[in-house]
């Protein structure tokens, strides 16, 4: 049975990887629980914003088939843009309209506060019904579990991740040939390479300003001073955090330096993430600084030059965590038809195909894959897992954080704020929205 494909938004590939593990299914090769309800019938609503040549797009694409095939129920599908998900999730998921299953954003400020605001269901028994919990981290459930309050970490499950994302830096092999430049190894390789660039009238690295990438560069370079600890303040609220701090100004000042230095364009104030990928897909700059969301897509669309990654030099931490996750909306009419679903997208088999379309699986049997680039991927992100390196994402500490960080930071790329302005304004922001969400 076909599913129903239904388009209602422009599909973007967003926001935010984790482990390789090397579980495998029940004898049968499912991952456990009882997913053949044969002929049961019924609908399910999915809703998911991942393009179609994407590693989830096409895992899930082929989870689909499976699921109709053995339930005998339909699948009506919804492709949703990012943007339109996270800005009207809290408005739809308390009506008629809301889905019975859908891919969500993970963090505090995005699962955790529909959960607090009882829009999400509490999937515990789920959970231990079809051995999700066995098959996930313990990094990997912090994202997924919240107290009452929508802070992560512990408490309830209300979401189940499928993949793994992080973020990286891509590379164009043959600008880097051409102009004469080595793939950096520390940070002062990387700063030297920049200035290469430049030298040769080259902008090193494409940059998206009006959406999240250039506030996940602005996070990285602080996390180049942050350890553990200060990630923990930063996304647990386990101390005060201060942006005039050593960390976050570091991160500031450097962002700051690299606008200043022509590193990036000052027009990308302005651009979103697509503008940033299909440009890096076309060849106009030698690296750029995203997640692995991007690689199935590079790894489809790019043929006209060689390109790799690299874990981005001289940090211990990166931005990461796992991916997004199945949330059931508490509106939901077809919760068990939900959670067979889930159940399907952990299989062994739909692991394999994800992580073969250039995916981070979290459930995958290694041997299963076989690709070459996707191979390249997975043992990056397992580099950074190794040494407990993913530090989550620069907006998850508070609703409405997103918006602020990005605005401040495009004031660096347009150069219309001192870095004391954008420290002072990300910090009020910063204080408001924890403040409001705790309280």
């Amino acid at each position: 049975m076909a599913q129903r494909r239904i388009l209602a938004g422009t599909a973007f590939l967003a926001a935010t990887a984790l482990v390789l593990a090397a579980c495998g299914g029940d004898d049968n090769g499912g991952s456990g629980g009882d997913t053949s309800a044969g002929g049961e019938g019924g609908t399910l609503t999915l809703w998911h914003y991942e393009g179609e040549n994407s590693a989830m797009g096409i895992a899930w694409d082929e989870a689909i088939q499976v699921f109709e095939e053995e339930t005998g129920a339909t699948v009506e599908f919804e492709e949703k843009a990012f943007e339109q998900i996270r800005q009207s999730a809290n408005m739809i998921l308390n009506t008629s309209e809301a889905p019975d299953l859908m891919e969500y954003n993970k963090g505090n400020a995005s699962a955790g506060l529909l959960a607090s605001q009882g829009l999400l269901t509490d999937i515990s028994e789920a959970v231990e019904q079809y051995g999700w919990d066995e098959m996930l981290s313990e990094s990997l459930q912090t994202t997924v579990r919240y107290d009452e309050r929508g802070v992560m970490g512990s408490g309830a499950w209300y979401g189940v991740p499928n993949y793994g994302e992080f973020v990286m830096v891509y590379y164009n092999q043959d600008l880097f040939d051409e102009h004469g430049v080595e793939i950096p190894e520390t940070y002062d390789d990387l700063v030297a390479a920049m200035d290469s660039f430049v030298a040769e009238g080259v902008t090193p690295f494409a940059m998206s300003g009006a959406e999240y990438p250039a506030g996940q560069l602005f996070y990285q370079l602080a996390l180049t001073e942050g350890d553990r600890q200060f990630v923990n303040d930063y996304q647990l609220y386990e101390n005060p955090v201060d942006f005039s701090g050593p960390v976050l100004r570091h991160g500031a000042e450097e962002f700051d330096t690299w606008v200043k230095a022509g590193y990036i364009d000052d027009f990308s104030a302005g651009l979103t993430a697509e503008d940033m990928g299909t440009s890096f897909i076309a060849g106009d700059y030698p690296m750029l600084f995203s997640g692995s969301w991007w690689y199935g897509r590079f790894t489809d669309e790019i043929d006209g030059f060689e390109w790799g990654i690299f874990p981005f030099p001289g940090a211990d931490l990166h931005p990461g965590s796992s991916g997004n996750i199945w949330v059931v909306p508490t509106a939901s009419e077809n919760q068990e038809l939900a959670y067979q679903f889930i159940d399907i997208t952990m299989r062994p088999e739909i692991q394999a195909t994800l992580g073969n379309n250039g995916g981070v699986p979290v459930a995958a049997d290694p041997a299963d894959i076989e690709d070459e680039k996707s191979t390249e991927l997975i043992s990056l992100f397992n580099q950074v897992n190794e040494v407990d390196g993913l530090a989550f994402y620069p907006d998850w500490p508070a609703p409405g954080f997103y918006d602020d960080l990005a605005s401040a930071i495009q004031q660096l790329i347009n150069q219309s704020a001192s870095v004391d302005d954008v420290l002072s304004e990300l910090q009020a922001s910063y204080d408001t929205g924890v403040d409001d969400f705790l309280n």
